[in-house]
Order: structure tokens, then C-alpha cells, then sequence
């Protein structure tokens, strides 16, 4: 039977989000035969991890779904088993990469990944803890059901089974890699206040985001766009499209990738840095590798954590380092369109040592840059005034150490990179990893 795992990684309050989940792992089961691993990385501390515990011990028993809710103290008893197995040098520096002690979108979804292969699963299908699903006609309407229909199978095979095909007839022999639909919904960067307070603040500082170069037009219509997913919208009907996905089109928490992509090419595991999860996104567009873009958004909302004083510190730090990251990002990017092709090797499957190498000249980018796109966000903030200015502070003071963890992260994402196939091979190696009893609820 066809595995697949259904992953939702906190670090925050959501009961009712894992029980939506584990809806839409059931609605797999049972539609598509499949079993279904609903897999809950949790990094929440003490209080809120009971709370999930509990929501997952009440959750229903359904044929064909296996429920893993791991704490980080487990993620890290399977992470260390793995690394010794893989035999890589600097093991705990790898270990580290994968388990840091600060936020990282990248390296808790590569912990799923890594899960994924133990589990013998042909593909990750990611959810996020502040997001839930659109209805229709009183039922939940679930991604799932076109990442199941489509992923992995031969792209011409699917032709059929869309709305529409506007891929090149070229890769039609070439499996479906990544499926993903985006969000409506409020924005999945919290700028909309800045837009709010100064829109031409809003666009200094959203336009930072954007790749030197662009013409003006298109610059505008970027920053016109960025952030805001699929609108407000409501869902009306299915629209799923064969094609080369745009990494605008599609969010990280209605994505889903097949094993020949995240089992060759991890993500960046930077910490406190919003977007840096989306690298699969670009690299999946830029080899060519067909994707399926779909019309099932997942409703985004903000919690009540990310609009304290506090949360809102946080996040203006992450916002941050994601726009110093902008150029070493961007340089790659530039250089996987390039390639284009020449990403895969000659088996049709993605290389890893060429994407490690565009890392490395990415992490070569004169930081100097940064110094002229920091000024922009201080003298941004300190506009806007109130708590932007109290983040512009906060920001000011630690400067240096954001421009270089921004180049350091780029070289830490190469390392990873270059030992990633080692990791997974060792994280496949007896199909089924060591996991707590107490933490597995095995549906069958």
C-alpha cells in the first residue's frame, strides 16, 4: 500500500488545527486507499504540548491513518540515531542543523522529511498550525485530494485528471513533483499594518523583497502581490493546472513534494527567517519539473502570540533577516533558471551537488548590499514609530550579527546540503524509526 506522510509542525497552540488534519488524513484513507501518516512535530513547551497530547489521544480511530506526535526531546533521540547511522563528519554541527535551539521553517520541515523516508513514504504533504480549511456545501474542502490524484505519476498520465495543462509538452514524460494550492485569508506576512499606517513606507520596504532588476512595472505589480495569496475569495468549484508552478502561486502550508525531490535537496535550515522554506518551491520550477497548481486555498490567520508585543518583536526580526537574505537567495535563484536542465542528472533526477554549488556562490554575495537594504528598514520603522520603532532598536542593535548570519546561512544550507542523500539513505534504512509507544496511535 501506497505511504504517504501528512505533516503539521508547531510550536504553538492548535488542538483544533490537529484534529482538522487528522479529517483530512482520514479523507485520504478513505479516498485513495493510501495509509496516511499524520505526523505532529511538535516544539511547544510543557503546558500546550499536554494540550496536543490530549487532542491527539481523543482523536478518532480510522482505517488506513497512523497518528506520530513527536515532542523535540523524541525528534531528537530519531535525528541522533539517524546522523550515526549516515556516518557524516561534524555530526553534531549536522544535528544542530537539524534541531536548532531558534525558530527555523526550513529545518522542522526537513525533520518531517527525513520521518517520511524512515516511514517508507512516497511524499510529504505540509500543513501549518494557523491555518484551517475553506468549506463547501457544509464539507471541508482538503488539498489532499489533488496532491494524492497527481503527485509522482507521469505527467502526461495526468493530463487527464486536471482543468487545464499548460506544461511543456517537453517534460511530459517527467513525473508531477510538487502540487500546491496558496491561501486566502489574511496576509502570510504581517505587513498589512504597515500598509495601513504609510503605504508608501509599505512599499519601500515590501520592494526590498523584490530581485534588482525588474522593470518598474513589474516591481510594482510585485509588491502589489506579494504576501496576499489568493485573495479573499471563497472556494466555488475545483480549477487544478499542469504546468511549471510559480512560487508566487503556491504557499508552504498547502504544498506537497514527491520523495525524488526532498529525499535528494533539503531546505535551508536558517533560523528566524521567514520564506526560507520555499526553496524546493524554486528549484522544482527552475529544473522543470512538472507541478500541479489547484484552486483548494487554505484559510491564513494570525494568532493571538503573533500580535502580542512580544510576537511582534519576533517576527520583525524574521521579516528582517528574510529581506538580508533576499540577495543570497536571489543569486541562487538566478543561477537554478539557468541551469535549468542541467539541474538533473542523467537519470532525470535532481542533482544535489549542482544545487549545493549555486548555494555556495550565493553565500559569496557582497554583503555590503545589506548594509544599504538595512537602512531602508531602519529609517522605515523608525517612521512608522510606536513598536516599529522599538523594533528598529532592537534591529539596530544587533545589525552585524544579522547581515553575517545571513551569509552564514547560506554556507550551512551548502553543508547540509552535501550530506542530505546520507542522511536520507540512513533515515530509510530500516524503514520504521524508533519511536515512543506513547507517541504513535496506529490506525488500522
Amino acid at each position: 500500500m501506497r505511504r504517504v506522510c501528512l505533516t503539521l509542525p508547531t510550536n504553538r497552540a492548535c488542538a483544533a488545527t490537529i484534529g482538522a488534519v487528522a479529517e483530512e488524513a482520514a479523507y485520504g484513507a478513505r479516498r485513495f486507499g493510501v495509509e496516511v501518516h499524520l505526523l505532529v512535530l511538535d516544539s511547544s513547551g510543557p503546558a500546550v504540548l499536554a494540550e496536543h497530547r490530549a487532542a491527539v489521544a481523543t482523536l478518532p480511530r480510522v482505517p488506513g491513518v497512523v497518528v506520530h506526535h513527536l515532542d523535540e526531546d523524541e525528534q531528537r533521540a530519531f535525528l541522533q540515531g539517524v546522523v550515526a547511522r549516515s556516518g557524516v563528519a561534524a555530526p553534531e554541527r549536522v544535528l544542530d542543523l537539524m534541531l536548532p535551539s531558534r525558530v527555523s521553517y526550513g529545518a522542522c520541515t526537513n525533520r518531517a522529511f527525513l520521518f517520511a523516508e524512515a516511514l517508507g513514504c512516497a511524499s510529504v504533504h505540509r500543513r501549518d498550525s494557523d491555518s484551517r480549511y475553506q468549506y463547501l456545501d457544509g464539507e471541508p474542502v482538503f488539498p489532499l485530494h489533488h496532491e494524492l490524484m497527481t503527485l509522482g505519476r507521469r505527467a502526461a498520465d495526468v493530463s487527464g485528471l486536471v482543468s487545464r495543462s499548460r506544461l511543456d509538452p517537453a517534460c511530459a514524460d517527467r513525473p508531477v513533483a510538487m502540487v500546491g494550492g496558496s491561501f486566502v485569508g489574511e496576509m502570510s506576512v504581517d505587513v498589512a499594518e504597515i500598509r495601513r499606517l504609510d503605504p508608501a513606507v509599505y512599499e519601500d520596504v515590501v520592494g526590498l523583497s523584490v530581485p534588482a532588476g525588474y522593470p518598474e512595472i513589474w516591481r510594482r505589480n510585485l509588491i502589489e502581490e506579494s504576501f496576499r495569496g489568493a485573495g479573499t475569495a471563497a472556494f466555488a468549484g475545483d480549477l487544478s493546472t499542469l504546468t511549471s508552478v510559480s512560487p508566487t502561486r503556491v504557499d508552504m502550508c498547502n504544498i506537497a513534494f514527491d520523495r525524488e525531490v526532498y529525499g535528494r535537496v533539503p531546505l535551508p535550515p536558517a533560523t528566524d527567517t521567514i520564506g526560507s522554506d520555499y526553496f524546493l518551491i524554486h528549484l522544482v520550477q527552475d529544473a522543470r519539473l512538472p507541478g500541479v497548481l489547484h484552486n483548494r486555498h487554505i484559510v491564513n490567520f494570525h494568532t493571538g502570540e503573533r500580535r502580542s508585543d512580544e510576537g511582534f518583536l519576533a517576527y520583525q526580526v524574521r521579516f528582517a533577516k528574510f529581506l538580508l537574505s533576499a540577495p543570497h537567495f536571489d543569486a541562487v535563484y538566478a543561477g537554478l533558471k539557468k541551469a535549468g536542465d542541467a539541474l538533473l542528472d542523467a537519470e532525470g533526477h535532481v542533482s544535489a551537488s549542482a544545487v549545493a554549488g549555486f548555494v555556495r556562490d550565493g553565500a559569496r554575495v557582497d554583503p555590503a548590499e545589506n548594509a544599504g537594504r538595512f537602512a531602508v528598514l531602519d529609517r522605515s520603522f523608525r517612521k512608522l514609530g510606536g513598536r516599529y520603532a522599538t523594533a528598529a532598536d532592537v534591529l539596530a542593535a544587533r545589525r552585524d550579527r544579522l547581515v553575517d548570519e545571513a551569509r552564514q546561512d547560506m554556507e550551512e544550507f551548502a553543508l547540509l546540503t552535501d550530506v542530505w542523500e546520507a542522511l536520507a539513505r540512513a533515515s530509510r534504512r530500516d524503514h520504521r524509526p524508533a519511536l515512543p509507544q506513547a507517541s504513535v496511535k496506529g490506525i488500522a
